[in-house]
């Protein structure tokens, strides 16, 4: 039974799952905005949110924990110098989800996920 699991499971196992969402997250810190399903985007929203909060205390511990999710150097290089400046007075709410359709293969709806 899943009663009160909230995750998405995304139609992958645990493994692949979680490196999929850490990639998309490395992505979505380093070009600032991601065209991908709906799906995801929501799965994935709650990882950026928490890795912006980290930087924007910008210590040694903030960059550990960093590199211990995110995969590229650049994405925590980024992450801690450029967008912890940056949101640093916003309490949060840091990405916004624009809707952009179906995709025409499989119907999927497609959205926007970038930073505000």
């Amino acid at each position: 039974m899943r009663h009160r699991n909230k995750n998405k499971i995304l139609g992958r196992q645990k493994g692949p799952r979680e490196l999929m969402l850490r990639n998309l997250a490395s992505s979505i810190i380093l070009y600032e905005k991601v065209k991908t399903t709906k799906a995801k985007a929501q799965a994935v929203r709650p990882l950026v949110e928490r890795m912006i909060t980290l930087s924007k205390t910008g210590d040694l511990v903030a960059r550990r924990g960093l590199i211990k999710t995110l995969l590229q150097k650049n994405s925590v290089k980024k992450a801690i110098e450029v967008l912890g400046v940056r949101y640093k007075d916003r309490p949060g709410g840091y990405t916004r989800i624009t809707k952009l359709g179906v995709r025409a293969g499989d119907g999927a709806e497609m959205v926007q996920i970038e930073l505000v």
